[in-house]
């Protein structure tokens, strides 16, 4: 496994040649919508990156869907540009042919830098797993193991900079629907001393590298 680094204020992936998109701001979609009694905020970004190959993206308001081939490293995905301790729903499907491909919920903070990753599904391997085994926690229904990788003089989204990946990586993969409860992570991370920061930006996303062929689509509420 070949530690991988983002793109400008993208991101530097945690595992094989991958690297992640930016995360834009999407105009069209207000800030905030009602569920039942409860005002959420809208998913505002999307993730759209990739190196080589074939990767057809379609994000929509509440969601996406991706076909993929051969594609040598690329991240799409859909979400909001504030994290939080939200719990985040899914509703898909992922159906790889080739390669790795990932489904995670993926982030970043600032003061510290961190960039995080609550992996659900891989399939090939450990996937985003790297660097330093810590722990485990359990949530939604799985052990995940705990991982902390440092990443030196890498991309992030401040720059050129030297910073730590926290990544939890579910043992009873997913690659359907479920639901991520961020903040039993959050607070199993800093149970072990790996504190975040500030919230930026926080989606669900599908990865892919090694020639990596297939599709996901998924509906995301949070």
């Amino acid at each position: 496994m070949v530690a991988f680094s983002h793109l400008a204020v993208a991101l530097s992936a945690v595992a094989g040649s991958l690297a992640a998109p930016a995360a834009v701001a999407d105009p069209s979609v207000p800030d905030f919508e009602l569920n039942g009694d409860h005002l959420m905020r809208r998913q505002d970004y999307n993730q759209n990156y990739k190196t080589s190959g074939n990767v057809n993206f379609s994000p929509t308001n509440n969601g996406y869907s991706v076909q993929f081939s051969n594609a040598g490293d690329f991240v799409v995905g859909k979400g909001w540009r504030t994290g939080t301790t939200r719990n985040i729903n899914f509703q898909g499907q992922t159906n790889p042919t080739s390669g790795t491909v990932l489904v995670s919920v993926y982030g970043w903070t600032t003061n510290p830098l961190i960039e995080y990753y609550i992996q659900e599904y891989t399939s090939n391997g450990a996937g985003s797993a790297q660097g330093q085994k810590v722990g485990s926690v359990t949530c939604d229904g799985s052990v995940y193991d705990i991982w902390k990788h440092q990443q030196v003089n890498k991309p992030s989204i401040q720059g050129t900079s030297t910073f730590w990946q926290y990544i939890s990586n579910r043992q009873s993969k997913r690659p359907g629907s479920g639901t991520v409860t961020t903040k039993c992570h959050f607070d199993a991370w800093a149970k072990l001393g790996l504190n975040l920061g500030q919230h930026n930006y926080q989606t669900l996303a599908t990865e892919g590298w090694g020639n990596a062929g297939g599709s996901s689509q998924y509906t995301i509420s949070g």
